[in-house]
C-alpha cells in the first residue's frame, strides 16, 4: 500500500460533488488500502476519496472510543441520516474540529449528535451503522467531503473569518496544493 498526497482547500475536487462508485474491483481495493495508510500516517480519523484527488463517493474511518472500541471501516456510496443539530453557539473545546484538507487548523462547529450511516462495503454488501457523539461527527464530516463541502464552509461568521485568514496566511485556496503525510511536516 502507499501513502497518498492529500489535497488542500481550494482544489476543485474538494469542492465538487463526487460520483458514485460503480466498479468494485482491485483498483478500488488498492485505493481503499492506500486511503487507510494515508489516514493512519496523517494521523486522522477519517479520509474521503476526494481528499486524495479521486472524485468518488467513498470514505474510510478509524477511531477508538473511550471504551477502547475501534470503529474502523469503509463507506462506499454512503447515505447519512442525522438528528437535528442542537441550537446555540459551538463550544470551543467540545465542538472543535479539524480537517486533513485544512491542515493544522481547528475550529468549533455544531454537528448533530446522532447519525445513521447506510453504505456498501468493498464487496458491494450493504450495511448500516448507528453512531452517536464523536463517531457521528466523523461520519458527517466525511459525508460532507463526498458532497463537495469542507467543514470550514459550515463555520459561523466569526470562525469563518478566522478560517479565511488561515487560508490566506498559508497561501491556500488555489488548485493543485497538497501535502503528503510522513513527508511534509505541517505545523499544528
Amino acid at each position: 500500500m502507499a501513502v497518498l498526497p492529500i489535497r488542500i482547500s481550494g482544489d476543485p475536487v474538494l469542492h465538487s460533488l463526487a460520483s458514485p462508485v460503480t466498479d468494485f474491483d482491485d483498483t478500488l481495493r488498492t485505493l481503499v488500502g492506500d486511503m487507510f495508510d494515508t489516514m493512519d500516517e496523517a494521523p486522522g480519523v477519517g479520509l474521503a476519496a476526494p481528499q486524495v484527488g479521486v472524485p468518488l463517493r467513498l470514505f474510510v474511518y478509524g477511531w477508538t472510543d473511550d471504551d477502547n472500541v475501534l470503529h474502523r471501516g469503509v463507506a462506499i456510496n454512503p447515505v447519512l441520516w442525522i438528528s437535528p443539530s442542537p441550537a446555540g453557539e459551538p463550544d470551543e473545546d467540545a465542538d472543535s474540529e479539524g480537517c486533513l484538507s485544512f491542515p493544522g487548523e481547528r475550529f468549533p462547529l455544531v454537528r448533530s449528535q446522532s447519525a445513521i450511516l447506510q453504505a456498501v462495503d468493498l464487496d458491494g454488501d450493504p450495511f448500516e451503522v448507528r453512531a452517536d457523539g464523536w463517531l457521528a461527527r466523523i461520519f458527517q464530516h466525511e459525508f460532507d467531503h463526498v458532497n463537495g463541502v469542507i467543514y470550514v464552509d459550515r463555520l459561523e461568521h466569526t470562525y469563518a473569518k478566522a478560517a479565511s485568514k488561515a487560508s490566506r496566511r498559508n497561501s491556500w485556496g488555489t488548485p493543485g496544493l497538497s501535502w503528503t503525510p510522513g513527508i511534509d511536516h505541517l505545523e499544528d
